[in-house]
């Protein structure tokens, strides 16, 4: 079943966020050689892709897992929890509709 990990950053996160992404990258790049990832990727402080110094408010990954708590014990694990750059991480149970 198909899961969304939807985290939040701790305020003036970008220095940590920087500092921890290619640990986070890497972890994640192991679900998409899976050919378990939907789509993954940061929320921008600001409307555009690139926000610069404003940062990133958060991330949303949808990926397949085994279980809910499959999803949530690899969505602990993660490098941003660890580090500190996440505040808060909901994990749900996605259903795709479209496309």
């Amino acid at each position: 079943m198909l899961y969304a990990i939807i985290s939040e950053d701790v305020d003036d996160s970008l220095a940590l966020r920087k500092k921890t992404r290619p640990a986070h990258l890497a972890r994640v790049a192991i679900l998409q050689k899976q050919g378990r990832i939907i789509i993954g990727g940061p929320h921008p402080a600001i409307d555009n892709e690139d926000p610069g110094d404003a940062g990133f408010t958060g991330s949303l990954i949808i990926a397949e897992f085994e279980s809910l708590n499959a999803a949530k014990a690899w969505a602990d694990e993660d490098p941003y929890v660890i580090a500190g750059v996440y505040k808060k991480v909901l994990v749900k149970p996605f259903v795709k509709v479209a496309p």
